[in-house]
């Protein structure tokens, strides 16, 4: 039974790092999830803020999972929603989206915890060009759900026989643990590529030792046995595999001229910007028309 272990590429971003896990050239997406960056944990000194100038999708959906912290989304669809830990945000980019993530203005001015998951989740065929949407989930409306003593969020998607309340399109995975020193669990298999990503602490999968920040793509094995024996906070992830999806910038596709065409669009000003958010993040060199 082979386990592929994926390390981060890490990016100092000057205030905190951020570790990319996805995509990686030994495995380029698990399921649907075609980007994964995790943040932290850090505290920001005074005067220093996360600031995500306003930028553009396509071709996917987006979701914040906080542990500490807090961020205030924007977007071109006059939406405005502070996240906490617990809380989803998910947006819908489909045709072509713009938003923004910032220190909320309240918290400026002091210290500020900041610590999550950011991820992207390609959208299937016939639905890559679909309107863009915004959804927010409070905490107490995601999932707690048990496997043996262990207990999960279902973030997104259905697993171990729950369903969260997240849209999603297209079948996934995607829960956070827990897991107290010497706690362990059987995982049963749900779709046809999963991985679990160990966020804080380390944890032994089917007896190989996994450190933190790494992933690990499970095998085809129908069961794996997750176990810490000191005490980690885990994230488990999964789906239906969509195909090959293009990634430039900020945007996914199937197909290259598409995303020549968001490209093109964004140089020329054509997206809808952000209300009350007037800065943006110019088109990379490389993608200048």
């Amino acid at each position: 039974m082979s386990l592929l272990n994926l390390q981060p590429v890490v990016k100092d971003i000057g205030d905190f790092e951020v570790r990319r896990l996805l995509p990686s050239a030994r495995q380029r997406a698990v399921g649907p999830f075609v980007f994964w960056d995790h943040f932290g944990p850090v505290t920001l000194p005074v005067g220093a803020h996360m600031d995500v100038r306003p930028h553009p999708h396509i071709g996917l959906a987006t979701l914040t999972w906080l542990f500490d912290g807090e961020i205030t989304h924007r977007d071109s669809l006059d939406n405005t929603q502070d996240i906490r830990p617990g809380e989803v945000n998910w947006m819908t980019a489909g045709r072509g989206i713009v938003h923004s993530e910032r220190t909320p203005q309240r918290n400026r001015g002091q210290e500020n915890a900041l610590h999550g998951l950011q991820i992207w989740l390609a959208l299937p065929d016939g639905s890559e060009d679909i309107a863009p949407d915004f959804e927010h989930y409070p905490a107490e409306a995601i999932p707690r759900l048990h496997l043996g003593e262990v207990a999960f969020d279902l973030i997104a998607g259905s697993a171990l026989g729950g369903e969260s309340p997240v849209t999603v399109h297209s079948p996934l995975l995607y829960l956070s643990a827990e897991l107290a020193p010497g706690q362990q669990f059987e995982w049963p298999r749900h779709y046809p590529e999963e991985a679990i990503y160990v966020v804080q602490g380390a944890v032994d999968i089917d007896g190989h030792a996994v450190p933190a920040h790494a992933m690990t793509v499970l095998s085809r094995g129908d069961r794996h046995t997750i176990a810490s024996p000191e005490g980690a906070r885990i994230a488990l992830l999964g789906g239906e595999p969509l195909g090959h999806r293009f990634l430039a910038w900020n945007f996914v596709s199937s197909s290259r001229e598409r995303i020549r065409e968001a490209a093109a669009l964004w140089a020329q000003g054509g997206f809808d910007r952000v209300p009350g958010d007037e800065e943006f993040i110019p088109l990379p060199e490389a993608l200048q028309p």
